[in-house]
């Protein structure tokens, strides 16, 4: 199973993915999680890729491109894998295929987690008093929501015209997301 799981900033993303992930038996790759690893091991990439994140500044797609083609070359990707916060643009979107098509596999399915917007904002403000981010005021968090929107719907667009988009709500109590999620992807074919 070779999947992509998005949503806004919030939707619970991360949460589901470790479910799927445990389900599947694959691993949930996080493009955060490959860029703090490749930082903390002070691999080439990932200092260079810290260059940029100390900056404030994306990291470019080369640099991710290579990351995630290293992270799904690993073993334990064999038989599959959950992207999380990969691809964020077009190019990164052509780049997976290429990847993908290497192996001789394909991508399952685009998992697109549906959630209203003020609750993320609500779920969000709160995250930020329990964790103490102090940076994540509720006009933050608009504009990241805004900022995804204008940056996924282009890819969300194309894995749709590819009919590979399951869209969930994702509104509820985690449990009751995560069943939804399972029950759409029974549709699936097992790859």
């Amino acid at each position: 199973m070779r999947l992509i799981i998005m949503g806004p900033p919030g939707a619970g993303k991360g949460t589901q993915a470790k479910f799927i992930a445990e389900h599947f038996k694959i691993p949930a790759i996080s493009t955060g999680d490959i860029f703090r690893a490749n930082v903390s091991q002070g691999t080439e990439l990932g200092l260079e890729a810290k260059r940029y994140m100390d900056a404030g500044d994306y990291v470019p797609d080369e640099v991710t491109n290579l990351m995630v083609r290293n992270r799904i070359d690993e073993p334990d990707a064999e038989n599959g894998f959950l992207l999380d916060g990969y691809p964020r643009t077009l190019a990164q979107v052509e780049e997976l295929d290429g990847m993908i098509r290497f192996t001789g596999h394909r991508l399952d399915a685009v998992m697109v987690l549906t959630v209203d917007q003020d609750e993320i904002v609500g779920r969000l403000l709160q995250r930020a008093q329990v964790e103490g981010r102090a940076d994540d005021t509720e006009d933050v968090i608009r504009r990241r929501q805004e900022v995804y929107l204008e940056q996924t719907q282009p890819l969300i667009a194309v894995y749709k015209d590819r009919d590979l988009v399951i869209e969930v709500d994702g509104m509820g109590e985690v449990a009751e997301v995560t069943q939804r999620i399972f029950e759409a992807l029974d549709i699936i074919p097992e790859s």
